[in-house]
């Protein structure tokens, strides 16, 4: 299951340099990301993936950086039918502010996300018959875009299971894709008081509303870069 991930080793703290041969300031659209990131808090060894067309493709969407979140490939593909769910553990205590999500503007983007914080077990049936602790809505859209969700809720999370439970194409799409998958938050060592906590920037008015959601078109001004179900 560590397919496709060696060339993303070491790239958590990954800075401004991205072989531009400008002096553009990257700071507005790299810097914020990666404060507020728990990328590297991520046990990427231990995500699961059901129902991927290529093993270890959940796996390698999540352990893309954010520099990398426009590259097309790797890329989660749905294999049976377009439901995925994926397990995602954490190295301590987190409070989720947001998910960070690229898909495309195809009937292939998922449409319905169901979250689950701290349960064990979940398989296909569970996660359709149990009430999520969240339910949202991604947009149908090639832009990452971040989706809030209740922080009060989501304050005390060792591990994540994010139910894709269908997408765009009305019964008509077979294939569920997605390119990006990130996290946004706080991280606490487990056993410990919180030594060091990172705030989310407070949101900009301004900023761009994607339709079908409150998330934010966070790249704009930047370009675009197999298991069964019982998997």
């Amino acid at each position: 299951m560590s397919h496709c991930h060696d060339e993303h080793q070491g790239h958590g703290g990954h800075g401004h340099d991205h072989g531009h041969d400008h002096d553009h300031d990257h700071s507005d659209d790299i810097t914020p990301a990666l404060q507020h990131s728990l990328y590297q808090h991520i046990k990427f060894d231990e995500i699961n993936t059901m129902n991927e067309a290529v093993s270890g493709s959940g796996k390698a969407v999540v352990k893309k950086t954010w520099a990398e979140r426009l590259e097309t490939e790797p890329e989660l593909a749905s294999d049976a039918d377009e439901q995925i769910l994926m397990t995602i553990p954490f190295t301590g205590q987190v409070k989720l502010h947001s998910i960070l999500l690229r898909t495309s503007a195809t009937d292939s983007a998922p449409r319905t996300l169901k979250v689950f914080m701290n349960r064990d077990g979940l398989d296909f049936d569970t996660a359709e018959d149990l009430a999520p602790t969240q339910a949202l809505e991604p947009a149908q859209t090639a832009e990452v875009q971040e989706i809030p969700v209740k922080r009060h809720i989501f304050s005390s999370v060792r591990q994540l299971t994010l139910f894709f439970a269908d997408n765009f194409g009305d019964g008509e799409e077979d294939v569920t894709r997605i390119t990006y998958i990130g996290f946004r938050g706080e991280w606490t060592q487990l056993g410990r008081a919180p030594t060091h906590i990172l705030y989310e920037a407070a949101a900009n008015p301004s900023d761009h509303a994607v339709k079908g959601t409150d998330a934010r078109r966070l790249n704009h001004e930047t370009g675009a870069g197999g298991g069964g179900r019982g998997a």
